[in-house]
C-alpha cells in the first residue's frame, strides 16, 4: 500500500472525494461496508460500477478505504475516518429541542451539587448519542473550614482537616518530643487563622507569606509543630483521583458482540473505573480549545475496544478547565450531530459553575 500523504485533498478530485465521502455516510449511517454497484446508483454523475471501482481502488491505495474480511464493499479505515473528520465534516447545530433539553436537564438539579450536574450530563449524553456519556472530572481543591491536631503518641499526632463541603481528611504527622497539650492547641489555632476559607494551595501560599511573624509569635517546640502541619498540607489529597461517571454502559455491549469484542469493550470499562491513563486525558483538554475527536487507536485508553470518543473540556468560575465530557461509541458515530451536542453541553456545564463563583 502506497503511505498515505498528509494533505489527501491534494491528491483528490472531485469525483474521488464525492466517492469517498458517499462511502464514508454509508458506513457511518448503517455500519456496514458498500460496493461500486451501490455507489454507482447513490452518485449523480452517472459513473458507471468499473469507473467507480477505479476511483475505489485508488482510495484504497491510499489506505483510506479497505475491505472489511471477505466482504466485496469497502469501508473506511481509521485514516479514512480521521481525514474525513478533519476535512470533510460537516458540523450541524444543535436544534432548539436539544439546547432546551441540555439546558432544562442541567439547570433542573436542584441538589446544587456539581457530582449530580456531572452525573445528568452524562446520562443526558448517553440518551442523545445512542452511546456511553462519560465525564471525567478533577477533584475540586478543599476549601477549608476547620483544622485541629490530635494526639496519637508521644510521637506523632493526627492533623484532622474539615472542607466547607463537609469532607474530612486525616493526615499523620511527626510531632517533636514533649511537645505539650497546650502547644498543639496554639499550633492549631495559630494554622486556624491563615487556613480557614481558603484552598489547601492557597493556605500553604498564606503561611509561608507569614514564616517572619511566625517565628516570633510561637515558641520552639509550637514552632515545629506548626512546620510539621505545613508540611501535611503539601501531602497529596487521597481524594485527588479525578472522578469518573459513565451512564449507557449497555447501548455499547449486544448480544451480536463477538466474544473478543465483547472482552475488549468490559476491559474499557475497567480501566475507565480504574482510573488509568485519565490523567492524560485531562492535560490534553486543558491544551485544547474546544472538542476533541479520538478515532480507534489515537488514544491508548480507549484504542483496545476500537472505539471512537468525543470530548469536550469544560471549565470552572475562574475559567480553569476542571474536566472534560463526552461520548464513547462505536467508530460510525454520528459524527456530525454528536460533536455539537457535546460542546453545548460543556459550555451549559460551564456557564453553571461561572455562576458559583
Amino acid at each position: 500500500m502506497v503511505k498515505p500523504p498528509e494533505d489527501f485533498l491534494s491528491v483528490l478530485n472531485a469525483r474521488s472525494q464525492d466517492i469517498f465521502r458517499k462511502i464514508v455516510e454509508r458506513y457511518l449511517e448503517t455500519g456496514s461496508p458498500v460496493g461500486s454497484r451501490d455507489l454507482s446508483r447513490m452518485l449523480q454523475t452517472g459513473l458507471s460500477p468499473a469507473s467507480v471501482r477505479n476511483v475505489m481502488a485508488d482510495l484504497e491505495d491510499l489506505g483510506l478505504i479497505a475491505a472489511p474480511h471477505t466482504s466485496a464493499g469497502r469501508a473506511p479505515t481509521q485514516e479514512g475516518l480521521r481525514f474525513f473528520v478533519d476535512a470533510m465534516l460537516e458540523v450541524g447545530a444543535v436544534n432548539e429541542s436539544e439546547r432546551s433539553q441540555i439546558a432544562n436537564s442541567i439547570e433542573g438539579q436542584h441538589s446544587g451539587q456539581v457530582e449530580d450536574v456531572l452525573t445528568e450530563a452524562s446520562t443526558l449524553l448517553s440518551g442523545l448519542s445512542q452511546g456511553a456519556g462519560v465525564v471525567i472530572a478533577t477533584k475540586a481543591d478543599m476549601v477549608l473550614r476547620h483544622i485541629e491536631f490530635v494526639r496519637l503518641d508521644t510521637t506523632r499526632a493526627m492533623a484532622i482537616l474539615v472542607g466547607q463541603d463537609g469532607q474530612v481528611e486525616n493526615r499523620i504527622m511527626d510531632v517533636p518530643p514533649g511537645l505539650t497539650a497546650s502547644a498543639l492547641t496554639q499550633a492549631g489555632n495559630y494554622l486556624a487563622r491563615y487556613v480557614v476559607g481558603r484552598t489547601i494551595p492557597e493556605a500553604r501560599k498564606a503561611l509561608a507569606e507569614q514564616r517572619n511573624e511566625q517565628r516570633a509569635e510561637l515558641d520552639d517546640l509550637t514552632q515545629k509543630l506548626v512546620d510539621a502541619g505545613i508540611a501535611t498540607l503539601g501531602q497529596a489529597s487521597p481524594a485527588s483521583q479525578p472522578t469518573v461517571i459513565v451512564r449507557g454502559r449497555a447501548n455499547l455491549i449486544n448480544d451480536a458482540m463477538a466474544s473478543d469484542e465483547l472482552l475488549r469493550m468490559r476491559q474499557l470499562f475497567d480501566e475507565l473505573e480504574s482510573k488509568d491513563g485519565l490523567l492524560d486525558l485531562l492535560g490534553d483538554a486543558e491544551k485544547a480549545q474546544g472538542v476533541r475527536i479520538f478515532i480507534g487507536s489515537e488514544n491508548k485508553l480507549f484504542s483496545l475496544s476500537g472505539s471512537s470518543v468525543i470530548l469536550s473540556p469544560y471549565k470552572d468560575a475562574n475559567d480553569k478547565v476542571v474536566g472534560v465530557l463526552g461520548v464513547i461509541g462505536p467508530t460510525r458515530l454520528n459524527y456530525a450531530r454528536i460533536v455539537p451536542v457535546v460542546d453545548y453541553t460543556a459550555n451549559v456545564i460551564s456557564a453553571m459553575m461561572a455562576r458559583k463563583r
